[in-house]
């Protein structure tokens, strides 16, 4: 007999390793950010979620992948679809033509433009385009889910500021980097690189304002050019909030929220990042959940 407990699971992890959809058999786990039943036999009780943190680590420790937190939840809980927002920084650094040149640690942490030029007001006005609920079929890639998406979305945040090495102190010489938040409840796929490519592009003068609005005004994917998406490697999914009435699993009614705040980054490629590769790991180390 086991007992079973659902758990959601924030971690943190470099994502150029990870990236892309993993296929395993259905029975050894589901394809989302909470593994479903954590077993432990002879009615042991349920792991803590302290514990469960540690146990994880300790068989984590080799790879690019550290678990932060974990709560308990209800068992209907799912998520993605409970999360009430979530928070994108695209980073970009400029004066940088090859990748090379940046820090050892910099690597496929940025997007590297060649030109220090970057109109940063024409790109705010631009952001405030994209502000509010709207139809962002222009933005969205295609792919499989496409036909089963709503387009329509409501855009909280889209901010671009200053932003900061992550070593910068010991490098032969200054690298200016700029950071682009965007806030959602949801997001569609690839939807912060292409907003954040076309931003890019208002701020190098490629695009106009009004091409902008047009872009977006035409609600086709097909319409947004090719060559303005922003590549992969600057983009950190950097908070995803939760009530924590439907996290801790405790049946509290509150308004606080849980956030996956963490030191660093969580490097991320589309809106939401299954548990599937620290699973994966786990098996591949000949660990069982239940052995944890």
């Amino acid at each position: 007999m086991c007992n079973q407990t659902r758990y959601l699971i924030f971690f943190q992890y470099i994502g150029t390793k990870y990236s892309g959809a993993v296929k395993v058999p259905p029975h050894q786990l589901e394809r989302q950010g909470v593994q479903d039943h954590l077993e432990r036999k002879n009615d042991k009780p349920p792991f803590t979620e302290d514990i469960l943190v540690q146990a994880l680590n300790f068989h984590l420790k080799a790879e690019q992948i550290s678990i932060t937190r974990a709560y308990r939840v209800p068992d209907d809980f799912h998520a993605r679809f409970r999360a009430l927002s979530r928070t994108y920084v695209y980073r970009i650094g400029l004066g940088v033509s090859h990748p090379s040149e940046l820090p050892l640690i910099e690597r496929d942490m940025c997007w590297n433009l060649r030109h220090m030029e970057l109109d940063v007001e024409a790109m705010s006005e631009a952001a405030a385009m994209l502000l509010g609920t709207h139809d962002f079929s222009s933005f969205r890639a295609v792919n499989s889910d496409m036909p089963f998406k709503n387009p329509v979305k409501t855009l909280d945040v889209a901010r671009i500021q200053p932003g900061r090495a992550f070593v910068c102190e010991h490098f032969h010489r200054e690298i200016p980097f700029w950071e682009l938040t965007f806030q959602s409840r949801s997001f569609l796929y690839k939807q912060v690189r292409r907003m954040t490519g076309a931003l890019v592009a208002v701020g190098q003068g490629s695009i106009s304002l009004t091409q902008l609005k047009e872009i977006m005004e035409a609600r086709d994917s097909l319409a947004y050019p090719q060559n303005l998406v922003a590549p992969a490697r600057g983009l950190f999914l950097t908070r995803v909030d939760y009530r924590e009435s439907g996290v801790d699993g405790r049946g509290k009614n509150n308004n606080k929220t849980a956030q996956s705040n963490s030191v660093s980054y969580i490097v991320v490629d589309f809106s939401f990042f299954p548990l599937e590769s620290i699973i994966i790991e786990l098996i591949h180390y000949g660990v069982t959940l239940s052995e944890l």
